[in-house]
């Protein structure tokens, strides 16, 4: 049988960074297919991973979570059908939850080995009271906390701590299910995206639920595409970002920069800024996606 993971996470918290570095890693003798779900209609991190994988298949247009679910289905299918992988990684929306994920992937016959959760563990508690972000890590059955070099100690450990609290109390399995199953779980600490082989041995099956449970929330979130026609400087660049709001919790893009060779992926989250691998191939206008809240009302950026 077919082996799936489940990748899920709050926006920006480094899901597409762990499946590039550990699956790679400790999965590298095995034929990997990868699904990308992106909010919103420009897609940027299945442009990153087919960097790093050859079958990629991205699903825009929404979260694969509600009104998606069927072409994902269809589309799981095709992926076994023409490629025949012996794992399927999924990467969810930052904004959706992976319950319906999961579902559809049992649905197509698969064996979900783990649903996987990464913590941002920067920017934890700027996120963590969303309910999104609560019902993904309520629904995994391993936590990954990323971002360790960023933080001390004694923050990472209050980190752990309150998700330790939201597994412990955020008990979805009870809301849903006639049955009070235990919440087995385990955390790992994670550096630039790497995790220990131990993640992917998981720890049990992931929480089971009633079929007919949608837990779709968006929490009124949306995205902007901003495109520049022209070349940017550096310091053009990095004025761009330090003035966006407050609102705006994430943003990624493919920027032509003055005085570089190739265009660079960027990456915003919660104020700070990330500039990754080059683009190189990339032939299209520069654009930058922000997603938050609110963001009919920015009028001028």
């Amino acid at each position: 049988m077919i082996s799936s993971y489940v990748v899920t996470g709050y926006l920006g918290s480094g899901k597409t960074t762990l499946i590039i570095n550990s699956f790679r890693e400790h999965l590298k003798d095995k034929k990997v297919a990868v699904v990308v779900n992106e909010f919103g209609e420009v897609g940027l991190d299945g442009k990153i991973l087919k960097n790093a994988y050859s079958e990629v298949l991205e699903i825009e247009e929404g979260c694969i979570c509600c009104k998606l679910s069927q072409e994902f289905e269809s589309s799981v299918l095709k992926i076994i059908r023409d490629y025949s992988p012996e794992v399927i990684v999924v990467e969810s929306s930052g904004t959706s939850e992976p319950f319906p994920i999961m579902f559809s992937l049992r649905t197509v016959g698969t064996a979900v080995e783990g649903v996987i959760c990464v913590v941002d563990s920067k920017n934890f508690f700027k996120y963590k009271d969303e309910d999104t972000a609560k019902y993904q890590l309520a629904s995994s059955n391993v936590v990954v906390l990323n971002k360790i070099d960023l933080v001390d100690e004694d923050t990472l450990r209050k980190v752990e701590e309150e998700v330790k609290d939201i597994k412990e109390n955020y008990r979805l399995e009870n809301m849903f299910s006639n049955e009070d199953k235990k919440n087995i779980y385990a955390i790992y600490r994670a550096v630039r995206g790497v995790v220990p082989p131990e993640v992917f041995a998981g720890t049990g099956n992931p929480i089971e639920l009633k079929k007919n449970v949608h837990l779709h929330t968006h929490e009124d979130m949306g995205q902007r595409v901003v495109e520049f026609e022209r070349e940017l400087s550096y310091e053009e660049l990095m004025e761009f970002l330090s003035k966006l709001p407050n609102n705006v919790y994430r943003a990624k893009g493919i920027v032509k920069l003055k005085d570089y060779p190739y265009p660079v992926f960027v990456h915003y989250v919660f104020g700070d800024v990330d500039m990754g691998m080059p683009a190189q191939g990339y032939e299209g206008r520069s654009f930058i996606v922000l997603i938050g809240k609110g963001l009919q009302d920015i009028i001028s950026l």
